[in-house]
């Protein structure tokens, strides 16, 4: 299909959100860029790249490699210096493709192998960086780019500049682009340190609307089935959106920021509590493109909420269980009452706007104030437990009236064994989340880069230095001409330089860290509710899940009750869907713990299958107790797991005076961790607890 035949912006159905937030970067490039979040399907990919076409063309001096601008060159340029003379062409606006698995040389560029062999010369190749510059660099799937090339975007987006400092060569070039992600949520989520990077972000679901449906699959069909005619009947529409681009373009040097939109943006941003002033900025300046787009003059109260509405939601977020969203009514009361303050006013503050009320209803509440109202529905006690203290609520039997009255509203039976007779089921609302204590596989893998368990990567610290397979990776210097050195009498070498062989050759071997496959495996009996701790295991599990996505872990989650088990959540790297899965974990009967292990040692062989590299680590929460099954089952199938290089860490829900440590014994018997689940806290003990398998 030739690059004319794109699929035509204009005949993109629905998405409005979506083709707004590109309109306005092509606008003003200086916004940022756009976040496209949605499911599978949605043709984010298409809508992207066709933006690319509407792109006003550029001017370049002729020859230059990095597209510098002839009318003010940049004076590092590695291909100048330019003078004033010199000859300018035009080309169309670049749209570079970055691969989810490119190399750093590649993103960075590096030394031109094959001047420097063939003439001698230390030169550059330029990467992607470099082509993008002035044009849009797409990342497709940027929630599953490597950290390391994480890193080298953000660089190069904070600065606006590339600084290539390897193999000899050290190059400074302008590297500002417009950058464009998408991603599916369902995949895991990006960086925080990423996702303030871009100006604006979209969420893009299919339309649930029949007719509209239809209408996509039959545009997509006729495209498919002749391409150029179908490209053709939309030129019209094309052309005017490229016109009206451009024509944006020189409206808005001219375009005003009046005192009160200004004053509209930061209350808004104050209200919704966003970090930093990146948002305020980010705003200011797609409002202003969204006027010049509408050709208004001034900016105008619709251009700020429509501003807002893009480059607020993704920086509200305050942990990854946070959905990215906005309250519009929220956001309506803001831009009313900073559009009512008079300046002078001194009760006219834009930073209080919203805030007496919303911050109330938000952030300010605390995690069990419904808890008088959740309890005469059978909801959780009155009384909070402290974060780190889990097991601090008072134990049934205890003489306190308040523990029994609170069991009864959970609706749990008394004891275990009624439990199992069939007693009523419940759902505990999370406690909070703290950070936990760091568990990693032992050894040493080569999995996905992450930060959890040691790993040998392309990318980490040298760490020593070996005899390559095949072709030699990274080349140890050092290593190479130790091993040659003994040789060079032999060789016939004295005092002329080395005489290398191919069996001198070392190559680099590094070390850095891995994301792991971490599989929970938690007990949801009537056992666990009956103690009232289910509200603390869920915090605690929360915790765990938010020590996963930072360490760039995939996870997944077996519950196991009743008479069986299942695989709640499949491995996966949206560490989100594992919250929601685990906030509506219900609770109730036996405890059929050797299914809940048979059921995650079947999910880890299948995901082994899938993912080779991925080292599991097995976290099974539970008190130990088994009425279905019986405990010498769950043992066996404790010792089967050990046997099969499974590395485990038991978090012990046991709480009471008298405990059985049921807990401890499967650990040991998997040949892995217990803990305490009030000592899963890593400020709860001093230094960190590793997990490592005895031999």
């Amino acid at each position: 299909m030739s690059a004319s035949a794109r699929y035509p912006f204009s005949a993109v159905v629905g998405m409005d959100d979506l083709k707004l937030a590109l309109l306005i970067n092509a606008v003003s490039p200086d916004v940022g860029g756009v976040l496209v979040r949605g499911e599978k399907g949605t043709a984010k990919s298409t809508v992207v790249r066709a933006l690319a076409a509407l792109l006003p063309d550029l001017r370049t001096v002729t020859g230059c490699r990095f597209a510098c601008d002839p009318d003010t060159p940049d004076p590092d340029c590695p291909d100048g210096p330019h003078d004033g003379a010199a000859s300018a062409g035009e080309h169309p606006a670049r749209l570079v493709e970055l691969p989810v698995g490119a190399s750093e040389d590649r993103l960075v560029g590096s030394l031109d192998i094959e001047r420097a062999l063939t003439e001698g010369v230390k030169a550059f190749e330029p990467g992607l960086l470099a082509a993008a510059h002035r044009g849009v660099l797409y990342v497709d799937e940027v929630n599953l780019l490597h950290d390391h090339l994480v890193d080298l975007l953000l660089d190069a987006a904070a600065m606006g500049t590339s600084h290539v400092e390897r193999e000899g060569v050290s190059v400074r070039h302008a590297a500002r682009f417009l950058l464009v992600g998408t991603m599916n949520p369902e995949e895991g989520e990006l960086r925080p340190q990423l996702l303030d990077r871009f100006g604006l972000t979209v969420e893009v679901t299919a339309s649930r609307e029949p007719s509209e449906r239809a209408e996509v699959v039959r545009r997509r069909l006729a495209f498919e089935n002749d391409p150029v005619t179908f490209a053709a009947g939309y030129a019209d529409e094309e052309a005017e959106i490229a016109a009206h681009i451009r024509a944006a373009r020189k409206r808005l040097p001219d375009v005003v920021l009046t005192d009160t939109a200004l004053r509209q943006v930061t209350a808004v941003c104050a209200a919704f509590e966003v970090d930093g002033l990146r948002a305020d900025i980010v705003a200011s300046r797609a409002a202003m493109a969204l006027a010049a787009w509408r050709d208004h003059v001034e900016v105008t109260a619709e251009d700020v909420r429509d501003a807002a509405r893009l480059a607020l939601p993704h920086r509200r977020r305050r942990d990854p269980f946070d959905a990215p969203d906005l309250d519009e009514d929220r956001l309506q009361d803001a831009l009313d009452q900073a559009g009512d303050d008079d300046p002078k006013d001194p009760e006219g503050d834009p930073d209080a706007a919203g805030s007496p009320e919303d911050s109330g209803q938000d952030d300010s509440a605390p995690d069990d104030g419904g808890a008088e109202d959740d309890g005469s529905e059978g909801g959780e006690p009155p009384a909070s437990e402290p974060a780190g203290e889990p097991n601090s609520a008072p134990e049934p039997g205890s003489g306190s009236g308040e523990s029994e009255n609170t069991q009864v509203s959970e609706g749990q039976p008394d004891n275990q064994e009624d439990a199992g007779k069939g007693g009523g089921e419940s759902t505990a609302d999370p406690g909070d989340t703290y950070r936990p204590r760091l568990f990693s596989v032992s050894g040493v893998g080569a999995g996905a880069p992450g930060r959890r368990s040691r790993s040998e990567t392309p990318f980490g610290r040298t760490s020593g230095s070996r005899v390559p397979e095949r072709r030699p990776g990274t080349l140890h210097l050092t290593a190479t001409l130790r091993a040659a050195a003994p040789h060079q009498h032999a060789r016939g070498r004295g005092g002329n330089g080395l005489l290398l062989r191919r069996g001198d050759l070392r190559e680099s071997v590094r070390e850095g860290r891995e994301g792991n496959l971490v599989l929970f495996c938690v007990d949801a009996s009537g056992s666990m509710a009956a103690r009232q701790r289910m509200r603390a295991v869920k915090g605690a599990v929360l915790s765990l899940l938010l020590d996963a996505y930072q360490r760039r872990d995939k996870v997944g989650l077996v519950t196991f009750r009743g008479h069986g088990a299942e695989l709640a959540l499949p491995p996966t790297s949206s560490v989100d869907a594992g919250a929601r899965r685990l906030r509506e974990l219900r609770t109730g009967g036996r405890t059929p713990l050797a299914a809940g292990l048979l059921r995650s040692a079947e999910a880890l062989r299948v995901e082994r299958v899938r993912d080779p590299q991925r080292r599991p680590l097995l976290v099974v929460v539970t008190d130990g107790k088994a009425t279905h099954g019986g405990l010498d089952e769950a043992l066996r199938a404790a010792g089967w797991l050990g046997s099969q290089g499974v590395q485990g860490v038991v978090v012990d829900c046991e709480s009471g005076p008298v405990r059985l440590g049921l807990a401890a014994r499967l650990a040991a018997e998997m040949g892995g961790t217990s803990v305490r689940l009030d000592e899963l806290g890593a400020d709860s003990l001093s230094g960190l607890v590793r997990n490592t398998r005895a031999a």
